[in-house]
Formats: structure tokens, C-alpha cells, sequence
């Protein structure tokens, strides 16, 4: 099987489209888990209110380590179809700034690869988030 042609993954500043979402489908899955991950309001210990995430990467590194993680994944599950979407720039509130959808035989498999995959693109992908307040002040959350 030709794991770049089954596999999206993708860095950019465009919105993330529900269409991105449905590129997993196929006839041979059974589950498919797909996690949004959307900037949530929130505000600061001081008062502040969080107003939009900023995302910077190293994009070759970064791209590369989420296809690291791509062959990792299929080594752990029968994954059919994988999507791996991170945006870099300004991410309003309630938009999404991350998208991991899988399709896999059974369901279980699904849930387990999806959720496998944001929590070791969070810890280990060269992408960084900035906090960005409504007084325009700015702080970087640290892993």
C-alpha cells in the first residue's frame, strides 16, 4: 500500500474545511474518529480574556514528525485512511486549529489511533501556540 497517497497530512493557514474531514471515508472502514481541536475561550488569573491562538512551525520538521507519526500509528493499528491537519497563524475563538481523523476496520481501533495521534502531536511536533489577550498582550504555553 502507498502510505502517502492514502495519508493527508497538511501545515497551513487556510481554515480547516469539514471536507478535510471526510477524506478518511472508505468502503473497507468500518470507524472513523475524527478530533477537532478549536480554540476555547478562556481567561487569564489576572482577568484577561483570551481573544485567539497563535500557531508557529518549523514547517519541514514539523511535517516530517507528523509523518513519523503517521507510520507509527499504522504500525499499532489497521489504519485505512489517516488526515493530519495543523494550521500555523491566528486562530480565532472557536475555530479549529487541529484536525486527526482516522478510519480503521472496527471502532475501538479508530478511538485508540485518533486519540494516539493528537496526544503525541501535541507533546512531540515542532508547532508552538501563543496566547494572544484582549489588552494585545501575549504569552507561549509550554508542553
Amino acid at each position: 500500500m502507498d502510505l502517502k497517497n492514502s495519508d493527508h497530512i497538511l501545515i497551513s493557514a487556510p481554515p480547516i474545511s469539514p471536507i478535510d474531514m471526510m477524506d478518511v471515508s472508505d468502503a473497507t472502514a468500518g470507524g472513523i474518529a475524527i478530533f477537532l481541536g478549536c480554540t476555547r475561550a478562556e481567561t487569564h488569573t489576572d482577568g484577561r480574556k483570551l481573544v485567539a491562538l497563535d500557531y508557529e512551525a518549523y514547517e519541514e520538521m514539523a511535517l516530517k514528525q507528523m509523518h513519523d507519526l503517521a507510520v507509527a500509528a499504522r504500525e499499532k493499528w489497521p489504519i485505512v485512511k489517516l488526515v493530519m491537519l495543523h494550521r500555523v497563524g491566528r486562530v480565532g475563538l472557536g475555530e479549529p486549529s487541529v484536525l486527526i481523523a482516522v478510519s480503521t476496520p472496527h471502532r475501538g481501533e479508530a478511538f485508540d489511533a485518533c486519540r494516539w495521534l493528537i496526544d503525541t502531536l501535541k507533546k512531540d511536533v515542532a508547532v508552538w501556540k501563543k496566547e494572544v489577550w484582549e489588552d494585545d498582550s501575549a504569552t507561549w504555553v509550554h508542553r
